[in-house]
């Protein structure tokens, strides 16, 4: 079914009016717009993580604790993605990361008030419910508003959020506890400010560019000729456009796809959550040097993350095929990230740490370019669905990794052995990112 069909189009003066116009550009404005979004997210959820160093003293747990206190929100994240990602392909994007913004605002509000280890999980817990709607939601509107040939740029500009949420709560964070006096405040303040920023997304965000009002006919046929062109695509391989997941666990690009993800964030998620403690306990950094070591480490994440969309996009005009550009910059970046965080375990000097972590964030965050990935496999049709499951499979990752690396520092003393388990997962992100073929929509 092409766009059109699905919505009630505005009437255009006439197609050669519309061919000859110039464009607008709102599909990049929304992906701005979903890049703070994807901020705000991960400030949010990095925020414990910053004053963690704070509340281990405060609730006075031991190191398992932290593991598990961390993984909260990875619990209900995952679980959510895949029943999120139906939402989203039954009722649209626009719905789901409305009520996605608000619930997660009030849930991080609540986590201030926590009075101890149980409260808090529960908080986390119910953070995790709420966010899950986000980053399905941004694939499905990847596959929606971008033409094919940009969408590695819109992958990018939407969950490069992630590492910029990170860097940067690592000092609003800071900032927050240090002028209202504690992390609690902290906690309120951003919950209060993520629900507000809801009231905008309703306001701005439209399930597909012919229900925006500033998009004029000129941007919504360029988007839709891109459309008709993979379904005609889809066609010649016997796709249909049916809702379902099921049908895609017999194909090899559908594991690699949820692997490939289970790796990067088996390295991202370890980082977010246990960097900070790891710059304070194994490198004796004050509050105020965590906050902004963090934001060097994942801004250079940031940094790396759009470049890395630009020159996908890039090498894809200029002729390359989609496996060919994405099997290159994919697996270099896994060579780089595995190299680099053995180089953190050998190096002693806190300095050079941080530079070879922020090299790692790099071209760690060129994986980005995975948020293109459903579209491709499954088309407009199922990219919620197909997001939610690869999301699914990365947050399995995000609830293991910081237990097991509480377990880790708590036998061992140390962050080594630590280190060495993401050094694996980028192993597990190396060969799933080869093994993916990034060509072609599976025919389901």
């Amino acid at each position: 079914m092409s766009l059109q069909e699905e919505t009630s189009p505005k009437r255009s003066a006439g197609t050669a009016t519309a061919a000859s116009a110039k464009r607008t550009n709102v599909r990049w404005k929304l992906f701005v717009l979903l890049l703070v979004l994807v901020s705000v997210n991960y400030v949010d959820r990095g925020s414990i993580s910053v004053a963690l160093p704070i509340i281990q003293k405060e609730f006075n747990l031991t190191p398992e604790l932290v593991g598990l206190l961390l993984s909260a929100f990875f619990w209900t994240y995952a679980l959510m993605q895949v029943p999120v990602g139906w939402l989203i392909d039954r009722f649209g994007p626009r719905k789901v990361v409305t009520a996605s913004c608000v619930g997660w605002g009030a849930a991080t509000a609540a986590s201030g008030l926590a009075g101890g280890f149980v409260s808090m999980f529960i908080a986390r817990m119910g953070i995790g419910v709420t966010e899950a709607g986000v980053m399905p939601a941004g694939g499905k509107l990847n596959a929606i508003w971008m033409h094919s040939k940009e969408r590695g740029r819109g992958a990018t500009i939407l969950d490069a959020g992630a590492p910029l949420g990170a860097g940067v709560g690592g000092i609003l964070i800071t900032w927050l506890i240090a002028s209202f006096g504690g992390w609690r405040m902290a906690f309120i303040i951003a919950g209060i400010a993520t629900a507000a920023l809801g009231a905008f997304i309703w306001w701005y965000v439209r399930d597909n560019p012919r229900q925006h009002r500033a998009v004029n006919d000129a941007e919504a046929e360029y988007i839709e000729a891109s459309h008709a062109a993979e379904d005609e695509a889809a066609k010649a391989v016997g796709g249909t456009s049916r809702r379902a997941l099921l049908p895609y666990l017999r194909f090899r690009s559908f594991w690699a796809m949820c692997l490939g993800w289970l790796g990067f964030n088996g390295v991202f998620y370890g980082l977010l959550t246990w960097g900070p403690l790891y710059l304070s306990q194994a490198k004796h950094f004050n509050l105020n040097s965590i906050g902004w070591s963090t934001f060097v480490i994942f801004g250079a994440g940031f940094v790396g993350e759009i470049l890395g969309g630009s020159l996908a996009d890039r090498l894809r005009a200029k002729g390359y095929g989609a496996n060919v550009v994405m099997r290159s910059l994919l697996g270099a970046s896994s060579v780089i990230v595995a190299a680099g965080l053995v180089g953190v375990t050998i190096v002693g000097d806190p300095i050079t740490a941080v530079a070879l972590l922020s090299v790692v964030l790099f071209f760690l965050r060129w994986v980005g370019l995975f948020w293109s990935v459903p579209a491709t496999l499954g088309g407009r049709t199922n990219a919620g669905v197909l997001g939610g499951a690869m999301n699914l499979s990365g947050n399995i990752a995000g609830f293991v990794t910081p237990i097991a690396v509480g377990f880790i520092v708590g036998a061992t003393g140390g962050y080594t052995w630590a280190l060495l388990y993401f050094v694996g997962s980028a192993i597990i992100m190396g060969v799933s990112v080869l093994a993916l073929d990034y060509s072609k929509r599976l025919p389901v």
